[in-house]
């Protein structure tokens, strides 16, 4: 690990995909600038996706082949430190103070803080993870071995992926939903519904009730539910959500709504400060302001925030996508996929297994879920700009609209 000096042309707090897509951006318009990455995890920054997805389920994946570390660490003139926490920033003496008193100044500031995982009333130990790190991920690998007993709480985005990979390691997996099926919140109910019976099918205990209370037996787990019913097993990971990391933003003064305010340079309310991924509340230029939780936006705006900071002048104009892998069903999506949305669905010869659901507020194709479908993620974005300036008259008229086999 490196050591800081005092100041640097560029600062970035955070150390994840954002923060190192940024040193990328960087280095795009100034080949020579210093650069200090300031991370708060012990973990290099590594390729998060591969957590939930590869890691698991490829037998050549490993975190080192993740590791986002090696351009950073390569560059003489970059500094990259792990461990380390940024306690305040100062916008007005272009300096960040760190926990052990010392200060760094800064010509340009990122602030890639990202997001961290809602608590229940469950404090995090070696057998409760609230999945979001390198740090989880292998206190995770080690107790989840074959033969063990692992509850997942939350059937959103990462609780059904970790359920997922932890199946097809040949753990049993005890779901528990606070709703009636997985990803309820964001799939048309027949889809969440035919999800919820392949995770039963596969041997997944579906649990339904709100987590009132846990703890770490040490050498298991126990989790009451609000109906008094208890769900012990060897460990649990929670996925109930994540909230952004604005404190420090907060703190020094900077807009923040849901997220760090920025404009469509990504650039906060603050001279020469700059947000960019999970953390970021940016004007989507098809949808309007919203926040993104998703590696590709972490990249994208990750990237685009570095190269604006060491001169570039460019709007962030870009609409990212996201993906997932489910069992044996696999999706790409673009936009805003709430099911509190109208919402059209188009399944091959008219059953649930390949097909596009869209999503429409006002007319307008907010968001656009591909179902087994590929290679479409252009044609949704279109469909989503198309539809923002011409209003859908007719919803019936969607289907079709993105062909598929």
């Amino acid at each position: 690990m490196s050591q800081l000096q005092d100041s640097y042309d560029y600062v970035i707090v955070g150390g994840g995909v954002a923060a190192a897509s940024a040193v990328s951006g960087i280095r795009s318009e100034d080949e020579g600038g210093s650069i200090a990455v300031i991370g708060s995890e012990p973990a290099k920054p590594v390729y998060r996706p591969a957590l939930s997805k590869d890691l698991w389920l490829k037998d050549d994946a490993t975190l080192a082949g993740n590791s986002l570390a090696g351009d950073l660490e390569d560059d003489d003139h970059v500094d990259l430190v792990t461990d380390t926490t940024v306690t305040a920033i100062d916008p007005d003496a272009h300096a960040v103070r760190l926990a052990d008193g010392s200060s760094i100044g800064y010509g340009k500031l990122l602030l890639a803080t990202g997001a961290e995982p809602r608590v229940l009333a469950l404090d995090p130990g070696p057998r409760v993870v609230y999945y979001r790190t390198a740090a989880d991920y292998e206190r995770l690998r080690a107790i989840a071995e074959k033969g063990s007993h692992v509850a997942v709480v939350g059937g959103g985005y990462i609780g059904s992926e970790i359920a997922s990979a932890l199946v097809q390691n040949d753990v049993a997996v005890t779901l528990v939903l606070d709703q009636e099926d997985v990803q309820e919140q964001m799939f048309p109910r027949a889809l969440a519904a035919s999800l919820t019976k392949a995770f039963a099918d596969r041997g997944v205990t579906i649990v339904h009730g709100s987590v009132e209370r846990g703890e770490d037996t040490g050498d298991g787990v126990r989790i009451r539910l609000d109906d008094g019913t208890d769900v012990a097993a060897d460990a649990a990971v929670i996925g109930v959500g994540v909230l952004p990391r604005t404190s420090l933003a907060e703190a020094a003064g900077l807009e923040v709504d849901n997220g760090i305010v920025v404009d469509d340079h990504l650039r906060t309310s603050a001279n020469d400060v700059y947000a960019a991924g999970d953390v970021a509340s940016y004007p989507d230029a098809l949808l309007g302001r919203r926040r993104v939780e998703h590696v590709d936006h972490a990249e994208k705006s990750g990237e685009h925030a570095g190269k604006v900071m060491a001169g570039a002048d460019a709007a962030y104009d870009y609409t990212p996508f996201f993906w997932s892998d489910i069992l044996d069903a696999g999706y790409e999506a673009v936009g805003e996929t709430s099911s509190s949305l109208d919402m059209v669905e188009d399944w091959k010869d008219g059953e649930i297994g390949t097909g596009v659901v869209y999503y429409v507020g006002s007319g307008q194709v907010r968001g656009v879920l591909l179902w087994n479908v590929w290679d479409s993620v252009d044609q949704a974005r279109e469909l989503v700009a198309e539809t923002g300036k011409e209003p859908v008259a007719d919803l019936e008229s969607l289907r079709g609209r993105i062909a598929f086999g």
